[in-house]
Parts: structure tokens; sequence; C-alpha cells
């Protein structure tokens, strides 16, 4: 187990001096001894959902349909070969602002938690991290996460293993003006996970907004962000949403998973964008669930520039590097001359 840590250790000081992927760096620090081969780094194979989004936690009926939606893209993921599936902001419920104010529907007012039914929800939640075990099949969905009373709940992506285990939980940190006033508590720091050697982040709603949780990723060494939003915002900002995601992939070398609901695919289906930017897989733009799929493929050959070139010398230009170069020159310093 020491051993391990220490492996994963100086793996990760190649990745950060280097700016590799956590595969590529793997091949450095542990070569192969004579007569082993180092096993096949192949690509993880990611899903990226796009589901209808229910609105009314309070709707026992809904929960269940939108656990059952949830639980068919599953299963038609790991048909697919997919090894991790990626679901938009509140795939089990999205709670409306009108729907839970306690001076609703006309007004938006706090919210009434006390009208959800957590135990339907628990229950739907239990039977999805049991497929994901079934399946093998690591599973990343948005859902609300009830905190002690009075305190309002967390806006959450749960992390479920192939196991079938809850291993981790990322909660919204940068929340809208109604989501904090109304309706969630806050999170507090980035969140990461590793699949198949290959580390992921997690990120939702309007912090797409914000280039420093972009930037943060890109620092922990993540391969990928994991990019849940819901129907929140109109078709035009769902669009915007989409371009401003494609720039910080491309930005900080990232693999983005764009998860987003079938209610606002017209504007910005769902997809999956490489690390220069481009999309990868996207979804129908057609109003109905349906999957986006795409191999993150890490191996050294096959890594895009952005990756292997971009992000090294970002770091080393942040690191200082222009300073030694710097002179003392009349020419340089007098700004109104030709």
């Amino acid at each position: 187990m020491t051993s391990n840590r220490n492996l994963k250790r100086r793996v990760r000081a190649r990745t950060t001096k280097t700016g590799e992927s956590y595969a590529a760096a793997l091949r450095h620090v542990r070569p192969a001894r004579q007569g082993e081969t180092m096993p096949e780094l192949n690509p993880v194979r990611l899903a990226t959902a796009q589901i209808v989004v229910r609105d009314d936690p309070r709707d026992s009926g809904q929960l269940r349909q939108s656990g059952h939606d949830v639980r068919d893209l599953m299963r038609q993921a790991r048909w697919a070969g997919a090894r991790i599936i990626h679901f938009p902001e509140g795939a089990t419920c999205s709670p409306h602002k009108r729907i839970m104010s306690v001076t609703g529907p006309t007004e938006v007012g706090p919210a009434d938690w006390s009208r959800a039914d957590w135990q339907v929800l628990r229950q739907e939640l239990a039977a999805i991290a049991h497929l994901a075990g079934e399946l093998r099949l690591w599973t990343v969905l948005g859902s609300v996460h009830p905190l002690t009373p009075p305190h309002r709940p967390h806006n959450s992506m749960y992390v479920i293993s192939d196991q079938g285990e809850l291993v981790t939980r990322y909660d919204e940190r940068l929340l809208s003006s109604t989501k904090l006033s109304f309706m969630y508590t806050p999170g507090s720091g980035p969140v990461t996970f590793e699949v198949d050697g290959l580390r992921f982040g997690c990120a939702m709603g309007i912090e797409v907004h914000f280039p420093e949780v972009w930037a943060e990723y890109e620092r922990l060494d993540v391969e990928g962000v994991l990019f849940s939003t819901g129907p929140g915002q109109t078709p035009d900002g769902t669009a915007a949403f989409a371009t401003e995601t494609q720039g910080h992939a491309a930005t900080n070398g990232l693999w983005v998973s764009f998860a987003m609901c079938a209610q606002h695919s017209a504007a910005a289906p769902a997809g999956i964008i490489a690390p220069d930017g481009r999309w990868a897989a996207r979804c129908p733009a057609d109003g109905h669930p349906a999957l986006a799929i795409a191999g993150i493929d890490n191996r050294p050959e096959s890594i895009d520039i952005a990756v292997t070139k971009a992000r090294p010398w970002r770091r080393r230009a942040r690191d200082g590097i222009y300073a030694a170069h710097l002179v003392a020159d009349n020419r340089s310093e007098d700004r109104g001359a030709f």
C-alpha cells in the first residue's frame, strides 16, 4: 500500500513538471523490467448523457421516472462499451425555484425542502448505485444532497464507482444569486477521482463563467472535467455555455464532458470536447434522451498537441521565464514614439 502511494506521488510530481497525462508519466516512472511488458493503455470510453430533467421533487412519480431514465441510459452506455457515464445537473430532479418557494408559485422565496420526497429520491439513488455495480460502470450524476435541517441542501454531483459505491461528491461552489439566496448551500472545494489511471474533475452550472475553476483543475493534473448543467437558463444561454466550455477545454488542454438536459438540446446538445476545443462527439439536437460516446485517449502516441506542448509551455510561462529576458531600454520604455 505504501509503495503504491509512493508510486502515485512520483507520477503526480512528473505530471506537474512536464504537463504529461497520468498514463504517460506512469510509463516513465515505472518502466517495464526486462522480460515484462507494461499493460496496454487503452482509451477510457466516456458516455455523456442528455436526459429529460424534471423539476418537482414533491412528485414521487417524477422522481421514479427520472431514476428509470437514468438506469435506461446506463444500460445503453454499458452495451456501447462505456467505462463511465456522466449525467447533467439535476438528473434525478432539478427543483424549480417557484415550486419550492414558500411564497410560490407566483413569487420566488426561500425554498421549503421539507416538501421534497427524500425517501423516494434515496430509493432511486440506491437503485442507480446498485446497477452501476452490476454493469461495472462508473456513474456521475446530478442530484440534490440534503444537509441537517435547517441548513439548505447542496446542488451536487454523485460519483459512483464501478463497484456500486459512492466514492465522492461534488457540490456546486459558485451559485447563481437565486440559488444562493433561496435554495442551496454552496460547496467548499474541488473534487477529483480516477478511472483506469485517468483523473477527472467536476464542475456545475454557472461555474462555466469562472475561468479560475477550470485553471484550478488543470493545476490538479486532471485529464478531463465533467461539467453538468441543466434547464436553468434560456436556450441562448445554453448555447453560450457550450461555447464557453469549448474555450475552457482548449485553453487548459482538457477533455470536457458537457452534460445538458434534453429540453435544451436544440440550442446545445450534450457532448464531449477534445483538448483542442473541437467536439469529439455530440448527441442529436432533437429534445430526446441520448448518449455521446468518445474514447479519452491519453496514450503518449495519441495525445493532442494541446496537451503535449501547450499545457507544459503555459506552466513554464506562469513560472516567470520571461523575467530574465526583460531589458532596460529607453526605446522600450518610451510609449509615445514610433
